[in-house]
């Protein structure tokens, strides 16, 4: 622990080091359209950022803990648009400033680590320093209220998005079109061909992109073989969402992912105003999948999706808000139908009931159920949360419903946050607790346990933009 805890401290030194105003030209907010593209170069903006990254695993008994350090940014460039059209580029770079043997397998289960590593490269846990990705590399064009972009970009939607809880966030390549010009109205659609997920330095075709991060087991009890079996032209979505009135949110999502399967996602959002700045909230979701033609590969050991499989999902929460202060309870049932499938590398789920560090993908007849509570100052500086929950998978023999052969669990995130002010404006600090104890029967075997549960999980965090 005193090895962590100087680790830590180091950490905070380079991220407070890291976080020094670079002077980037910038510009000016009250000049008159560019008339020429070169003019449309000089004007542009320039943006980036620099993160620090330290985190460690503690699992239970003599199974092995693991830890990592990561630093790295990224810098950004767009032009000023011309006549609706703008360029932009960018990139990120990372290093491992420190860690333990993240390519070593436990001695006692010959599992590998599994969370540190996203800090890095998933398909080489000894690459310290070519970690280098071009993200952005495309070219918009802006009407209105509403926009296209063509090229490498980042999107964020139910089933494709961000997930950036580590040193870079999943980028795609594709076009997307953004539509607001009907009132409380947003059209959402697009054409993925690419996608570059967290943790990984390259670009890959769709179907190749499925398989990067474990990939668990068939139905049957047997090994996985759809890494590098997949064939598909690209993912197709279409979003729509609608304000109604002042309290009522709705959303429509199908994500079509050409050959392997389908996923329909409907949300909505309401927020009732009660006495005394009170306010009731609750929320609804369904999800529904199907296979496409053979789910991915006519081999049904290859296949992603079972041919005609399917899945359904519902999940809804309540709470309670006043002022700073957020209380929310939520539910979610995979049903019997089938596993929940969604490629990890594309994004993390949308449940109500999702708490950072795991999932439920991978599962089906299953039960979750999560509360949280958070406050923040007046400010919104500082901001705490605290959230719980239990996950009812199903036995770990039951693999036609249980992927990842994963134990029933229970799960304790406790979650900081600070936005500094003054000198430090830009740097923002996070501090992540996890918990997880077992629920489920892991029949005396260690490697359901290692990296999964009865172990704690330590994030450090500090990022700086500009």
């Amino acid at each position: 622990m005193k090895r962590i805890a100087l680790l830590v401290a180091g950490a905070l030194q380079v991220a407070l080091f890291y976080a020094q105003p670079t002077q980037l030209p910038a510009p000016d907010s009250t000049s008159p359209k560019v008339s020429s593209l070169s003019e449309a170069f000089r004007q542009g903006l320039f943006h980036g950022s620099f993160r620090s990254y330290f985190m460690a695993t503690d699992n239970t008994r003599q199974l092995s803990d693991y830890y990592a350090w990561a630093a790295g940014g990224a810098l950004h460039f767009n032009t000023a648009p011309w006549h609706g059209f703008s360029f932009g580029l960018g990139g990120a770079f990372n290093f491992n400033l420190a860690s333990s043997d993240l390519g070593a397998k436990d001695p006692i289960t010959g599992a590998s680590n599994r969370y540190e590593i996203g800090l890095f490269d998933v398909e080489n846990p000894y690459n310290r320093r070519d970690l280098d990705r071009m993200e952005d590399l495309w070219l918009r064009y802006e009407w209105k209220k509403s926009r296209i972009t063509l090229g490498q970009q980042s999107i964020q939607t139910p089933f494709v998005n961000y997930q950036d809880g580590r040193m870079r966030p999943t980028v795609e390549s594709g076009l997307w079109a953004e539509i607001n010009e009907i009132k409380n109205i947003k059209v959402e659609a697009g054409w993925l061909w690419k996608i570059s997920p967290r943790s990984t330095v390259r670009w890959y075709g769709i179907g190749e992109s499925i398989g990067l991060y474990p990939k668990g087991l068939n139905p049957d009890g047997t090994g996985s073989g759809y890494p590098e079996n997949l064939t598909s032209a690209g993912i197709g979505v279409l979003g729509i969402t609608r304000q109604v009135g002042k309290h009522l949110k709705l959303q429509v999502w199908d994500h079509h992912a050409d050959r392997i399967f389908n996923t329909a996602f409907v949300q909505a959002d309401y927020l009732k105003p009660l006495k005394n700045g009170h306010n009731l909230l609750i929320g609804a979701q369904f999800t529904h999948q199907n296979a496409l033609a053979d789910g991915g590969n006519a081999d049904a050991s290859k296949t992603y999706f079972p041919k005609g499989g399917r899945s359904n999902v519902f999940s809804a929460q309540a709470g309670w808000q006043r002022g700073n202060w957020q209380a929310l309870g939520a539910y979610t049932r995979i049903t019997a139908d089938g596993r929940f499938l969604s490629p990890r590398e594309w994004g993390r789920e949308p449940f109500y009931t999702f708490m950072s560090r795991e999932r439920v993908e991978g599962s089906g007849n299953s039960h979750s159920i999560s509360g949280r509570v958070s406050w923040q100052t007046n400010n919104k500086k500082l901001r705490l949360e605290g959230a719980y929950g239990h996950f009812f998978l199903p036995d770990i023999k039951n693999i036609a419903f249980n992927k990842y052969a994963f134990p029933a669990f229970n799960q304790f995130n406790f979650d900081a946050r600070y936005t500094f002010g003054g000198m430090f404006e830009g740097l923002r600090a996070q501090l992540l607790y996890v918990r997880k104890g077992r629920q489920g029967n892991v029949y005396g075997s260690d490697k359901s346990v290692i990296n999964r549960v009865d172990m704690s999980h330590f994030n450090l965090i500090l990022n700086y933009t500009y």
